[in-house]
């Protein structure tokens, strides 16, 4: 258990970090700040040469992994951290100077237990790419197949598992302050993050997640995973098949191969609404980088490590949520929230409906290549303080998932728009699941199941309450109070406790210090 002094120490360190890239400066011009707060920061950014603009990118950059996952998550929630500084962590790559291959290969040869020339007749030491969590090298296996391997970093999940313990202690701290900081459920955001990195660590997962993903899109054309190598894959190394085609981050180099960029937006906009919608399983890592184009046009994801996941229920709220904002429903977007409980039902769905008019409306009002969904996210983030909505970590994929698509969409064909790609699929989609036929094979698949599950009710309940017979059941005993020392343990006393109330106050001073800019809104 690591120790307080040490979450704090890390803290201050990390909070040096911001200071020396300008990210504090918020906080100290903050009028909601409170007056310890703004002394921490002046500490922290004393004697620092800081840039007229804040960096928040390079700060999460500079602190290391676990803060580029972190950083990468808040890029989307405007809602937390502030429009500036969401847009600038935009820009945050996940890169990071690549580890010599003589570690690389010792780490091939550890987890698989053989040498390296068992596995692939050759190697090539440079990296075509190197993340903060893994770097990937292109190699030939002893079959004579083109492969890309992806292999994690020397002690990369110790070194996340150090950081992520740090942030759930911060996060706990900030959450106990209550008011604002409980409704935006820190602690739930950094469980979803530690949930994912984790996800992202063990490369057998990656490698399953590829696998339900190509099931899930078998028979959508235009789209394609590569094919995972079984025999070369543990949890720390994981071979794919090669994949030949252009980047999609490469424009010019797709207009000169004769795509139609049209097109090609259009079905990353289709095929993304297919896995979030359809199927509720997406590839939510889906930059530039991660996407290719073959020569026939087909679109070929790589990099599986982050996928989102969301069941049925919550995806017809979705769905209809979208498609009440694109036709003005704002009345049933409002039951919606309600319904879902993402909204406290002390409020009125009258007035939080007026409030979605103000969103809506101005949109609705612009042509249609002037809608935008990061607009429409940012209006609606812009009204959750009024109306005490929690934040919904199970969303947080989809939300950067959704700012993402667009933007490739956007770059590859400048007029396209979310919405009139979108709008037609949603429309179609819900009138399949929420139709009368639906409605009718639902009831009845839920009512069957009921049955079914009846005998097993029935074998609990005789479990639980057996037939009287046999032994008689012996009365009940009265309590008995035990000797001390043979019953419960008795609480230790201390008269150190001046000593816990001080570290609590420079934990918790500590924590607001490198986490409150992170809850602006």
């Amino acid at each position: 258990m690591t120790r307080p002094v040490t979450h704090i120490a890390r803290l201050l360190k990390w909070g040096r970090v911001l200071a020396r890239h300008g990210a504090l400066r918020g906080i100290e011009n903050d009028r909601n700040a409170p007056a310890v707060v703004k002394r921490l920061c002046r500490v922290a950014r004393f004697g620092t040469r800081q840039p007229g603009e804040p960096d928040y990118a390079g700060a999460f950059q500079e602190i290391g992994p676990a803060a580029i996952k972190l950083g990468q998550a808040l890029a989307t929630r405007p809602d937390l951290v502030g429009e500036g500084p969401a847009r600038n962590l935009l820009t945050l790559q996940d890169s990071l100077p690549p580890v010599d291959f003589a570690q690389i290969r010792a780490q091939i040869e550890d987890t698989f237990g053989k040498p390296i020339d068992a596995l692939f007749s050759s190697i090539e030491e440079e990296p075509i790419g190197a993340a903060s969590i893994a770097q990937v090298h292109r190699a030939m296996t002893t079959d004579g197949r083109q492969v890309a391997v992806k292999v994690l970093r020397p002690q990369i999940r110790e070194k996340f598992a150090r950081d992520v313990e740090t942030y759930e202690w911060a996060a706990a701290h900030l959450e106990a302050l209550g008011g604002e900081a409980a409704r935006l459920r820190p602690r739930a955001v950094i469980d979803n993050l530690k949930r994912w990195t984790l996800r992202e660590l063990d490369l057998r997962r990656e490698a399953a997640s590829a696998s339900e993903l190509s099931e899930a899109m078998t028979g959508i054309e235009g789209y394609r995973v590569p094919d995972i190598d079984w025999d070369r894959t543990n949890g720390s190394v994981l071979t794919v098949e090669w994949v030949d085609g252009i980047k999609m981050s490469d424009l010019d180099a797709l207009r000169a191969a004769g795509h139609d960029m049209s097109a090609l937006a259009r079905r990353l906009v289709i095929t993304f609404l297919t896995q979030a919608i359809s199927s509720g399983f997406f590839h939510a890592d889906m930059h530039q980088g991660n996407l290719f184009v073959q020569r026939d046009g087909t679109i070929v994801a790589i990099d599986f490590g982050i996928m989102g996941r969301i069941n049925r229920q919550a995806r017809l709220w979705l769905a209809e949520i979208l498609y009440g904002l694109t036709t003005g429903n704002y009345r049933r977007v409002a039951e919606i929230h309600f319904e879902a409980q993402y909204v406290p039902a002390y409020h009125s769905a009258e007035e939080f409906a007026t409030a979605l008019r103000a969103v809506g409306e101005p949109m609705r009002g612009k042509p249609v290549s002037e809608l935008s969904v990061g607009q429409m996210l940012d209006g609606l983030f812009a009204i959750t303080r009024d109306f005490d909505m929690q934040v919904q970590p199970h969303l947080l994929l989809l939300q950067k998932t959704m700012v993402m698509v667009e933007g490739l969409a956007t770059a590859l064909d400048p007029q396209i728009n979310m919405w009139d790609v979108s709008g037609p699929f949603v429309k179609s989609w819900i009138r399949d699941e929420l139709g009368p036929e639906a409605m009718v094979a639902d009831r009845l698949r839920e009512d069957l199941g009921t049955l079914a599950r009846l005998p097993a009710l029935v074998r609990r309940i005789e479990e639980k309450f057996p037939p009287k017979g046999g032994a008689p059941e012996q009365a009940p005993l009265p309590d008995m109070k035990l000797i001390l020392g043979l019953g419960e343990p008795r609480k230790r006393e201390s008269n150190h406790w001046v000593g816990y109330v001080v570290a609590a106050i420079l934990g918790g001073a500590a924590t607001w210090a490198f986490t409150y800019w992170t809850l602006l809104s």
